[in-house]
């Protein structure tokens, strides 16, 4: 599988400008075989089909309206993630990726904590479901991309903001088209707040105490509500970033008036955004319906909290928010 590691083993006797001849067939001509690069040698492309062959091993399915497509990424050991790209009406095209394979969060209301954790991907592996569908739509490019698949980003930062710095340098996505969920580790958003890059933090927070929160979200019993606000003041006066908080309506579990309104205490803060997300059945909870997902939305609005609602993508290929579960259900 394309490993950017093995790429600089097998030229390291090469001069240097051969890497950087390298890196743009891969990321600007979006090559898949080295026999592509016309810009290398022909020794040297044969090396590298042996030493560093640029398969991206998968499978795709595509959504209704061909508005969403899914593939499962098989990995060198025959594990595996899911990635899913997004076309909007705007022509923007989001890619969402995994950083790892499962997670140890085990979130009540997500599909890729129930299959447990299994190992943190590498910043190849990560780039590489990127790399797939720029390839797939070589001539439209991929604009966006949120760290919003499986895994927690922040337990695997080391290679997420390697794999972002690659995204950003080599694909030329802008920072600001960036973005990475995480469920609130503290002591990493600190360390976010120390990156170069402007990329945009968004916390699934999903309830608006910590009795709740910490039923669907264990990790909260570590954390807390206000302990992670803190986090975000902080990286929010580091940075001058507007953070948004993502906040699943699930039906009679967190989406009544006076959950708004607690909800609304917390997020009056001008750069909070609340981010209103439609609940992608998994076997456990029921999504609100539209009328109490505006009802929601309007308690908020009144109390002058910023927010808007999401609209749902890939539900019927089970490629929708928290429905990511990396098993090979596409065969």
């Amino acid at each position: 599988m394309f490993d950017l590691s093995k790429l600089q083993e097998s030229l390291v006797k090469q001069p240097r400008y051969r890497l950087t001849q390298a890196r743009q067939a891969i990321f600007g001509d979006l090559i898949s075989d080295w026999n592509q690069a016309s810009n290398l040698p022909a020794d040297l492309r044969l090396k590298l089909n042996q030493d560093c062959p640029l398969n991206i091993e998968s499978s795709l399915v595509q959504g209704l309206g061909a508005q969403v497509s899914k593939a499962l990424i098989v990995l060198d050991d025959k594990l595996s993630v899911e990635t899913v790209l997004m076309r909007h009406r705007s022509g923007r095209n989001t890619v969402c990726v995994s950083s790892q394979v499962g997670c140890p969060l085990a979130c009540s209301f997500c599909a890729t904590g129930q299959n447990g954790f299994k190992r943190n991907l590498t910043a190849s592996e990560i780039v590489a479901q990127v790399l797939y569908f720029a390839r797939l739509i070589k001539n439209k490019r991929i604009s966006n991309v949120v760290f919003m698949g499986m895994g927690e980003p922040l337990l695997n930062l080391d290679a997420v903001w390697s794999a972002v710095e690659i995204i950003n340098n080599d694909l030329g996505i802008a920072a600001r088209h960036i973005s990475i969920s995480t469920a609130g580790l503290v002591d990493q958003i600190k360390v976010l707040a120390s990156k170069p890059l402007q990329i945009n933090l968004a916390i699934s927070l999903h309830a608006p105490d910590d009795k709740l929160r910490s039923r669907l979200m264990p990790i909260n019993d570590s954390v807390g509500i206000k302990s992670l606000l803190l986090a975000v003041d902080k990286y929010i006066s580091k940075t001058n970033r507007q953070v948004m908080f993502e906040y699943l309506l699930i039906k009679g579990v967190n989406d009544s008036p006076t959950q708004a309104k607690q909800l609304a205490k917390l997020m009056a803060k001008s750069l909070y955004l609340v981010n209103l997300l439609a609940y992608n059945a998994t076997g456990t909870f029921q999504p609100s319906s539209r009328a109490t997902t505006l009802a929601f939305k309007g308690v908020l609005e009144s109390a002058g909290v910023k927010v808007t609602t999401r609209h749902s993508f890939g539900a019927d290929i089970t490629a929708a928010c928290g429905q990511l579960a990396g098993v090979d259900s596409l065969k």
